[in-house]
This record gives structure tokens, sequence and C-alpha cells, in this order.
């Protein structure tokens, strides 16, 4: 929780008005009520102090170039463009799921490739490193290694073989772990229920996770979740209508078409075990809710998040 003191709310009541008066008098400069942001008679007494608000064009933020920045402004190149290599071939964006891999460029040159895809798994190195230059920064170690001279192994070479070793036995022992180290935790209120999630292949983890500890979960949510059921004895909605837990489990339209019949299969499973149980396909493809996601669905996310809460609220108070 942020708390606030008074200086906190009159400096911002400061930017307001700094804000407020930069806005009239650029719609009527001869207002007396308006006031430049910079330069003679001007709100800000430096070009490099950051004092009033944003723009809603972006214009502004740098007081000595308004327009720099902005938008419908071109950005001045200062040195001549130099286009990194980008990661290039295949991305597969869930992995394992069904989401069908797609090729990618191996140049950030936009005439090159027009309309194409570039992926940078190294997107928010910058800002990590602003924020964070510790050692607890993963940033920092990774940009630490390549200053060395040690190139670090590329994530889709790492990461998707570990992905690869999940299975039921992994997700089991992971869950009983993460229960207990939750429930030695001093601010865990252990007479109440815990609250499982997961997006893609994470919808069959928050299912086991369920099954794993039946006394503990009291509510499970899957979003376009992947195998959710399967032909094996050990399916994941096998298992977890053998727990107390409540249910979101929310469909992508893609994965729907593809196993048509899997939403009626779950509908049976929970009714027959009596447990509560909200099942619907969205209009989202698989993967609409993370927001870098390509396939990213706003109202879809917005609502699925908003039946995640009412689904808390109801199962975990």
């Amino acid at each position: 929780m942020v708390a606030y003191i008074k200086s906190d709310l009159e400096f911002i009541l400061a930017q307001i008005k700094i804000a407020e008066a930069h806005s009239k008098y650029l719609a009527d400069p001869t207002d007396p009520a308006g006031k430049p942001l910079f330069g003679a008679n001007g709100s800000i007494p430096t070009y490099n102090l950051s004092w009033g608000l944003r723009t809603v064009d972006g214009s502004w933020n740098n007081p000595l170039h308004p327009t720099w920045g902005a938008a419908d402004h071109p950005f001045p190149e200062l040195m001549p463009p130099e286009y990194r290599p980008a990661q290039g071939g295949m991305l597969d964006p869930d992995g394992p799921g069904p989401a069908p891999a797609f090729p990618t460029q191996a140049d950030y040159n936009p005439s090159n490739n027009p309309n194409s895809v570039v992926i940078d798994p190294s997107l928010r190195t910058i800002s990590n490193l602003i924020v964070d230059q510790t050692l607890d920064n993963i940033a920092a170690i990774i940009v630490s290694l390549e200053r060395a001279g040690i190139e670090p192994t590329p994530p889709a070479t790492t990461l998707i073989p570990l992905a690869q070793t999940l299975n039921e036995t992994t997700q089991t022992t992971d869950a009983k772990a993460f229960v207990a180290w939750l429930d030695s935790q001093q601010s865990v209120d252990k007479g109440k229920k815990i609250g499982t999630q997961g997006y893609c292949m994470g919808g069959p983890i928050a299912f086991r996770t369920s099954a794993a500890m039946p006394d503990r979960v009291g509510a499970v949510a899957s979003f376009h979740g992947a195998a959710l059921v399967t032909e094996q004895p050990n399916s994941p909605h096998l298992q977890a209508s053998k727990t107390h837990a409540q249910f979101l489990i929310a469909i992508a339209s893609n994965d729907d078409q593809k196993s048509p019949n899997e939403k009626n299969v779950l509908k049976d499973t929970f009714e027959k075990a009596k447990l509560p149980a909200e099942i619907e396909v969205y209009s989202g493809a698989h993967g609409w809710c993370p927001p870098d996601s390509r396939v990213y669905n706003e109202p879809d996310a917005e609502k699925a998040w908003t039946r995640l809460l009412a689904l808390y609220g109801k199962a975990l108070a």
C-alpha cells in the first residue's frame, strides 16, 4: 500500500497547476491564466527539471525540442541507423501448447522486412537495468556475463527443454512444496483456502495443484488451457474432479474449434462431481490474456480477470 504525506499531495497539485496553465497558454497565449511551460515567464526554470505532466500527444517531453517524441512527428536520427541482428528462426509462442509456430526475421531493418515479426529476447534489458542493477536482477547478470565475453545460452535452447521435463509427478511435488512454503509464512492465514490459476500449459498444472492439495486449494482458474482433457486415466480434468475446489475454465475460440467436445466433457465431469464450474468459450484466440501476446484481446482479457476476481471473492472468502 502506498502512503502519501501532505508534501507529496502538495507537489502533485503543483504539477497539475503547471499543466493546466500550460494547456491554457497553448489554447490562447493571451489568456492571463495561461503560462508557457519553459522559456520567458515559464513555469519550469530549467529545461532538465521534471515538472508538469505528460501531454497526451507526447509533446513537450523535451522543453528544448517540444516536438521530439510527439505523435505524428518523425524522430530525428542523430547518427546513421545501424540495425543489429535479431533472434530469427521459428517462434512457438506457447511452447508445447496448440498454437502453431511461425517464422521471425533475423534483421531489424524495417525496409528489408516490411510487416515482419522481429523477436528480441532482451527487449526490457535497458529498463530493467535502470530500475535494478543488483545481482538479484537477471538482466544485470546477463549483461555482466556479456561484458565479460561470456555469451548466455539463448532462452529457446534452455527454457523449452526444461518445460518439457514437467510432468504429473513434478507438478504434484512442486505444488506440495509451494503450498508448504506459503503455509510457513506468518502472513498466510492457513485457515483460508488457496487460489491457483494457469495460462496455456499452466491450466493443467493448476488442475493438478488442486488435486495434490485438495484440502488447501479452494479455487482453480484456467485461461486458454492446453490439454485439460486427455484420454489418459490421469487426465487433469479427472484429477481436478476429485477435489473440493470451485473452477473457472475460459476456453480459447480456436482451441474449441480444434476440440469442440472438450467443453462438454468438462461440464459433464464437474456436474457429476457436484463441483461449481464456470466453463465458457471466449472469442479470443489461444493466448489472448497476456498484454504482450500477439493475439492479445483486451475485452476478453478484462472479462477473464473480472471473472477470476469474482471466483476468488466467493471461493476464498
